[in-house]
């Protein structure tokens, strides 16, 4: 066989086996795709349609919990679809059930009227409220610094944003893309 026969033949040989190795590689590592997988964020929804008087409260407190967690996201529910959260205006004291709660589970929170009478702040009220939805306690007694501190703070405290501690715990709450802690079903009245 001449010499150009066998270099043509080695050549193609060669460009197969190297398009071969290509095709190989390329399909264990799929285009776009980092090696570090990271966990979305949650995504609860709440409804607040019958929370009537506190639609603007209850905004503070989504935007207070939205902007200093990365691990949940508290969306409004679009009209008549199902949400995680349930939000009711009442004439008791504020209450909530305790979570964390879980994507297509379900918890409820009050917001009484007879705290905002006593002269505590609705958006404090609010966010606290959500606070408990996500998993935490109440933390009384305790400063105005704790948002969980809840009425123990006072009427002068208009605090709506978790601290440090209140939003560590939520994070690790909902790292692996789930609720980590099982919720408990205990209902927290947040009366002084």
């Amino acid at each position: 066989m001449p010499l150009a026969i066998w270099l043509k033949a080695g050549t193609s040989a060669t460009a197969l086996v190297l398009a071969m190795a290509g095709t190989a590689t390329a399909a264990t590592t799929p285009v776009g795709e980092s090696s570090t997988v990271q966990a979305a964020a949650v995504t609860l929804r709440y409804d607040d349609s019958r929370a009537a008087g506190w639609e603007a409260a209850i905004a503070a407190g989504v935007a207070s919990w939205n902007a200093n967690v990365s691990n949940v996201r508290l969306v409004e529910a679009a009209p008549g679809s199902a949400a995680e959260i349930v939000i009711v205006a009442t004439t008791g004291w504020p209450q909530a059930t305790l979570g964390p709660v879980r994507p297509g589970r379900q918890v409820r929170v009050e917001l009484g009227s007879q705290a905002v009478a006593q002269g505590y702040n609705k958006t404090r009220i609010a966010a606290h409220e959500l606070g408990h939805s996500l998993g935490l306690p109440d933390t009384k007694p305790g400063p105005c610094s704790q948002l969980m501190s809840g009425s123990s703070a006072g009427t002068a405290c208009t605090n709506a944003t978790p601290n440090t501690t209140e939003r560590s715990r939520v994070q690790s709450a909902y790292a692996s893309g789930t609720a980590a802690l099982a919720p408990t079903g205990q209902t927290l009245i947040d009366a002084p």
